[in-house]
């Protein structure tokens, strides 16, 4: 059996091009979830259930995670956040009766450090009793409001549970006031750039900064593909590791635009090839090559390494014509 630091350390690994939320009261929406090809799908007991439908939905959470038969390698629920009455029994109830089934739990309207700690404590008390192995059940806190995004490096760093950074974006635009009801579209008025930028570079940067992934939040026009690649777009250009969809008419257009594209990956693995070779005593120990009109070094090579592993974990191969043009 993996040690925790193992076990966490694999699922910080995993690929979470696509997040599909689904809300756990509605039975029939977790039966198509586990169809869908995502890479992470987690079963919501906060906004996406109404207050008298919180017992049924953790109920219907449980009975899901020991069905199991999900697509996605990745199984999280997200619990209510701690300003509710219902946090502490969502992980007892979920954990305590369903964890052996589950990879980790997604903590919304995270506004300090103590938050993290809390859900970690918890989650070991509750690990403890059930006979779970401690420690294995990870911790995805959600950025949405602005003291969050202040204590970003603390929480980053609460607990060794934490897997990814986790943008909120509605909740964040009313928590700072921003005039707009489209959520991930740009406030009318603010042009030119982008009125998130801010927002999604800290998150990415504290991410980066402690070995963990950054994860964009919702697109809510479920129905609009464009204007989901469009904002998609934006954050895989930054460098985030994937996005929520909500539709499954999201779910192709997420996996594609945070993959690389056949072209990316295969110069990619090109400089890979051509720099080991060129520092290699056979290639001459040269610390610099040209490949095709471009000069290579150790900075190249770590650029490189970003977008191989990132086509990897996708599972792409590089393609039969791949070089035939240096």
């Amino acid at each position: 059996m993996s040690t925790a630091p193992q076990a966490i350390a694999e699922l910080r690994a995993r690929p979470r091009r696509t997040v599909l939320a689904v809300p756990g009261s509605s039975v029939k929406m977790i039966g198509k979830a586990r169809e869908l090809g995502v890479d992470e799908v987690f079963l919501d007991l906060e906004d996406a259930v109404a207050g008298p439908a919180k017992e049924e939905a953790r109920q219907n959470v449980v009975d899901a995670l020991h069905e199991g038969g999900f697509a996605a390698p990745t199984v999280v629920v997200r619990v209510n956040a701690w300003d509710t009455e219902y946090t502490v029994r969502d992980v007892t109830e979920v954990v305590g009766r369903a964890g052996a089934h589950l990879d980790a739990l997604l903590l919304p309207k995270v506004r300090t450090a103590d938050e993290v700690v809390a859900l970690d404590l918890v989650l070991t008390q509750v690990e403890k009793a059930a006979g779970l192995p401690v420690g294995h059940i990870g911790i995805e806190p959600q950025i949405e409001d602005a003291l969050g995004l202040t204590n970003i490096d603390a929480i980053a760093t609460a607990s060794p549970r934490v897997l990814t950074l986790v943008f909120g974006p509605a909740d964040f635009m009313a928590s700072i006031g921003m005039r707009t009801l489209t959520v991930g579209e740009q406030p009318e008025g603010y042009t030119p750039g982008d009125a998130y930028h801010h927002v999604l570079m800290t998150i990415l940067v504290a991410a980066r900064a402690h070995g963990i992934q950054a994860i964009d939040g919702p697109y809510l026009k479920v129905r609009d593909e464009e204007g989901f690649r469009r904002a998609a777009g934006r954050t895989a250009a930054l460098g985030y590791d994937g996005k929520w969809v909500l539709h499954p008419a999201q779910v192709d257009a997420g996996n594609e635009v945070f993959s690389p594209r056949q072209e990316e990956f295969d110069k990619a693995e090109g400089i890979l090839a051509a720099y080991a070779h060129s520092t290699s005593v056979e290639g001459g120990a040269r610390g610099a090559v040209m490949y095709g009109d471009e000069m290579l070094d150790e900075a190249s090579r770590k650029m490189a390494l970003v977008v191989s592993a990132r086509g990897r974990a996708a599972g792409m191969t590089v393609s039969e014509t791949a070089g035939e043009d240096r």
